[in-house]
């Protein structure tokens, strides 16, 4: 089983929207996730600002105008267990991967990589950035990166590993 954590500061933007996309595209291919599946997806953040909230308002509007739902997602922090248990941890911005590193076990460390290092679309752009403290058309525009970027990594897993459809 493959299992891809997305991770951003307070899980409650970036990294659920990311999850919600991700699952999303999954599911438009014929993949599901879950423990019973061959792939599992969550969020966290290195912050725990919003333990046990939905995610931002303005991020499941824009999410629910793409037909994704964010509702039923819970913010969460990111534990040590997380290093062990994740393949692949995905960060939305550099502050994110500083932090995860001064918690990481040395030996899980190469597990952690930016989120957009799997796209080819964005060759300008490495990090997703916060819309939190913007308007809804920062919301919408990091939407558009991370739509984009869960393409890009679908089309990672797919070319390099037997995923079922």
């Amino acid at each position: 089983m493959i299992k891809i954590l997305f991770v951003c500061l307070g899980n409650i933007c970036r990294s659920p929207t990311a999850e919600g996309v991700f699952r999303h595209k999954l599911n438009q291919v014929g993949i599901r996730d879950g423990y019973l599946e061959n792939i599992y997806i969550d969020s966290a953040g290195t912050g725990a600002y919003h333990t046990g909230h939905a995610p931002d308002i303005r991020a499941q509007q824009t999410a629910q105008n793409y037909g994704v739902d964010l509702s039923k997602l819970k913010a969460r922090q990111i534990t040590r267990q997380d290093f062990n248990d994740y393949d692949y941890i995905l960060a939305m911005d550099r502050d994110n991967i500083s932090n995860m590193k001064r918690m990481c076990p040395k030996d899980q460390q190469q597990k952690i990589k930016l989120f957009l290092e799997y796209s080819k679309n964005y060759p300008t752009i490495s990090e997703v950035p916060d819309p939190y403290t913007g308007e809804r058309e920062d919301f919408e525009y990091v939407y558009n990166i991370i739509d984009q970027g869960s393409s890009d990594l679908l089309e990672y897993f797919l070319n390099h590993y037997a995923l079922s459809q």
